[in-house]
């Protein structure tokens, strides 16, 4: 017979991996789950996160928020640094003072993508633009201020919302017969729903003893490229709609508006294996359920929204 629940505060809740672990977690027997989005809790803000956890005193906080978007990040680097590398440290500093053990998202944008073989967590991080150095900087903040704490790097994030690249591809698809997809840059997409089972298992293991504390890559099986992963959804998504896209065109990275993007962003997945026995899920699977999700059992379509929000940028 189990004691009292094991309480997880989640922020970010409303994001990509913050909305796919609130959903799992909340049907996990012996967790209670409290999630709160960025307009309830703006990480920015150490007193809101003094409150919040003084009022909740949680088990263990989940960190899901972040400003997410890359090439917002570029134009908003005061506002991106503030979230993902002070929030990060106002978080770990109320955590330390609480010995409330926190896990934290980061991401492959650490790394310059120039090695080709992937990157373990023992590789030395060089990030490309603002996004890569403002979560870099989170990482480090939190090293420094929560010893217990699980950072967890992933890489290709995409769900059923929000803007990321499986609901942009939808769209475009929908209104363009010729799709342009870059075929020189490496990666392995990873399901924000597999994130979350990454998280339970991670939190399942401390809550049963494990001491296992620090930085850990994980990410879907199966490297592929931009333009492989573009064929795969639009394959995936033909069985349910017919689509305007005809034609998906390879480019090189050099022909992409935006920021720079590691041109290999493959994480090697061995650490989190040999630790806590996570296995890598290949992201094929639930891209086929992630779609069967969107269309639905009547083969309609889900609309997602064309202009990116303050609130999706910021993964509430």
């Amino acid at each position: 017979m189990y004691g009292d629940p094991v309480k997880v505060l989640v922020t970010g809740a409303e994001g990509q991996i913050g909305r796919a672990f609130v959903r799992l977690a909340s049907d996990a027997e012996n967790f209670e789950v409290v999630g709160y989005n960025h307009r309830q809790l703006d990480i920015a803000d150490p007193a809101q996160i003094e409150r919040r956890l003084a009022e909740e005193l949680p088990h263990y906080v989940v960190n899901c928020a972040g400003f997410n978007s890359v090439d917002a990040a570029e134009a908003n680097s005061a506002l991106a640094m503030s979230v993902n590398a002070d929030g990060a440290d106002n978080l770990a500093k109320a955590c330390a003072e609480l010995s409330i053990p926190l896990l934290h998202i980061s991401s492959d944008y650490i790394f310059d993508g120039h090695y080709d073989s992937g990157y373990t967590e023992k590789d030395e991080p060089a990030p490309l633009g603002v996004f890569g150095r403002s979560k870099l900087m989170g990482e480090r903040h939190i090293r420094q201020q929560q010893p217990r704490h699980i950072i967890l790097r992933v890489s290709w994030l995409f769900s059923e919302t929000g803007r990321n690249y499986l609901t942009r591809v939808l769209e475009q698809a929908r209104e363009h017969k010729v799709l342009r997809a870059v075929d020189d840059r490496r990666g392995c997409p990873t399901s924000s729903m597999d994130v979350a089972r990454v998280l339970m298992a991670i939190l399942q293991q401390l809550e049963a003893g494990a001491e296992a504390w620090g930085t850990y890559h994980y990410s879907g099986a199966e490297i592929t490229t931009r333009y492989g992963f573009t064929e795969a959804i639009i394959a995936a998504a033909s069985q349910y709609e017919e689509l305007a896209v005809r034609k998906i065109q390879p480019i090189p990275s050099n022909e992409e508006t935006g920021a720079e993007r590691p041109t290999s962003a493959v994480l090697k997945c061995t650490h989190i294996l040999n630790t806590f026995g996570i296995r890598q899920r290949p992201w094929r699977v639930d891209l086929q359920r992630l779609i069967r999700e969107i269309y639905g059992q009547d083969g309609s379509k889900v609309v997602q929204p064309t202009v990116e929000t303050r609130a999706e940028a910021m993964g509430s």
